[in-house]
């Protein structure tokens, strides 16, 4: 298929992965403004924004004190509302809520004799809905309810887009952007959790189990271990499950088999590089990950393989000089 499409396809998987994960974190964020102490609050707004590589637009998340009580006004929900707002409709933002679906919409836009039209019909209602929404609209009845609307959404096209899309090279794509999209998010969630939690003289138990429902994975890991969360527990399983849908595994495993499915891009050079690292990938989560201590580490290699792939899936299928392109 032509470069561009392929390009489109790709970046439309990425975008709306990235939309969906960003209203599971915020919902579960919001939810705790309602009863949860200061400090979980606190926290979890740091580690959204760590995540996403973010500076907050009130500066630096800072508490001083030994307690709630000590906290006093320094974080209110007047800053948890500035800091949704940020994540949410700010416009300047390239990784807010409203600029990844309005991203993703454009892709689809400029791809649509590639999609079914109930893709683009789902994903236009959905663009539609949030466009002229701002923060106030959302902060005063249930914030929460508008992040798990829009998750559903996102998974509503996903779905008609599993039912609906023709099999062939653009789907998968759009598949590959998903898996790699969601592979460095798993990673830099995992990777925000531990910074934390290397600062904090001991660990909570929420922050884990927040982390366990934004992807899925609270009542598989209460069936396969307990109802008590151990932090390694819960690291293993969202990095290693082959079966958990969220899991940086799995998320891997679907990148490298999409790419075995499309074949050699017209930039052969790098086409074999490409299929060597997402292997390389494999093996790290598969093989050298129960036998390192240092899970930090080997998240961080990782997120660099991560960012190499995306790297060269670019030079291998969009952007290959003309002289790669095979002469017929």
């Amino acid at each position: 298929m032509l470069s561009r499409s392929a390009q489109g396809l790709y970046w439309l998987g990425r975008y709306l992965e990235r939309t969906g994960h960003l209203c599971r974190v915020l919902r579960l964020q919001t939810e705790a403004l309602v009863d949860r102490p200061l400090r979980e609050v606190h926290f979890g707004w740091s580690r959204i924004y760590s995540s996403v590589n973010r500076q907050p637009p009130v500066g630096r998340l800072e508490l001083h004190g030994n307690d709630d009580h000590d906290l006093g006004d320094e974080f209110t929900l007047a800053d948890s509302y500035t800091l949704a707002d940020d994540l949410t409709f700010e416009r300047t933002n390239p990784a807010s809520v409203w600029s990844c679906l309005a991203l993703g919409r454009e892709n689809a836009r400029q791809v649509r004799h590639c999609i079914s039209a109930e893709m683009w019909t789902a994903l236009n209602l959905s663009y539609l809905r949030i466009q002229k929404l701002a923060i106030q609209d959302i902060w005063a009845a249930s914030p929460e309810s508008f992040y798990a609307e829009t998750a559903a959404e996102i998974d509503t096209f996903a779905g008609v887009a599993a039912a609906t899309m023709y099999r062939d090279d653009g789907w998968r794509f759009m598949q590959l952007g998903r898996c790699i999209e969601r592979a460095q998010l798993v990673v830099a969630l995992l990777l925000a959790q531990l910074a934390s939690d290397s600062l904090a003289e001991e660990h909570s138990d929420a922050d884990w189990t927040s982390l366990l429902r934004a992807y899925h994975a609270f009542e598989v890991y209460s069936r396969r271990y307990s109802v008590e969360v151990q932090p390694g527990q819960v690291l293993d399983l969202l990095a290693t499950d082959p079966l958990l849908s969220g899991s940086l595994c799995r998320s891997i495993d679907m990148a490298a088999e999409e790419l075995t499915a499309i074949g050699p891009g017209p930039n052969d050079r790098s086409s074999g590089a490409t299929q060597r690292l997402a292997s390389r990938l494999g093996a790290l989560i598969h093989y050298d990950w129960p036998d390192r201590e240092d899970h930090e580490g080997l998240l961080r290699e990782v997120d660099e393989h991560c960012r190499e792939l995306h790297r060269l899936v670019t030079v291998t299928y969009f952007d290959y000089p003309i002289e790669d392109f095979p002469q017929h």
